[in-house]
């Protein structure tokens, strides 16, 4: 279903969209970043405490870890957690540096490997591949919310453009070679 290169890709894009956001983010008040905007999630903070927690899972899942997958998922902080920022900025760069890292030691076999889940009580398996991609897409669905927060709140977040990665992205964020 995917590609090595669109899996390191994709890790690279959501870390530099991450790290813009974090920075748009870091120049609000955290009343300004937890006031409640209509987003799905409600606050800048809370929607982006629901894509760390949902990583989190997705990451367990992927690394065969089913115990830590399904403390995670009970666990779901919805928006509250962590309140601190400093804990949020430092566990958001840790666990993208860990998905980069994730998808820089993948194999073509990792791709189509099962990896079992469960939704509630449902077991279900899907490949590794297809489960990344829904990985970095569920990012991006709730990255672009937390984008029209911070715009509304007068920040100044990087162009989420995939192509503007190569342009405006770090060096280590560059589009691995394809």
């Amino acid at each position: 279903m995917i590609t090595l290169h669109y899996a390191r890709t994709m890790a690279r894009y959501n870390r530099w969209q991450n790290r813009s956001l974090v920075g748009a983010a870091d120049g609000l008040s955290d009343a300004e970043r937890w006031r409640d905007g209509g987003a799905f999630f409600g606050s800048i903070a809370g929607s982006l405490n629901h894509i760390l927690w949902d990583d989190r899972v997705w990451l367990a899942r992927l690394n065969e870890d089913a115990e830590t997958a399904a403390r995670i998922g009970k666990e779901h902080p919805y928006t509250d957690t962590p309140r601190d920022w400093a804990v949020y900025v430092r566990d958001r760069a840790a666990l993208d540096d860990e998905i980069v890292a994730l998808a820089d030691g993948l194999t073509l076999e990792d791709l189509t490997r099962p990896v079992p889940w469960f939704r509630g009580a449902e077991a279900v398996e899907t490949s590794f591949g297809f489960n990344f991609a829904h990985m970095v897409n569920h990012q991006t669905h709730h990255r672009g919310q937390v984008h029209a927060l911070l715009t509304r709140a007068g920040a100044a977040p990087a162009p989420t453009d995939l192509q503007m990665l190569s342009v405006l992205a770090q060096d280590d964020d560059r589009v691995p070679p394809g």
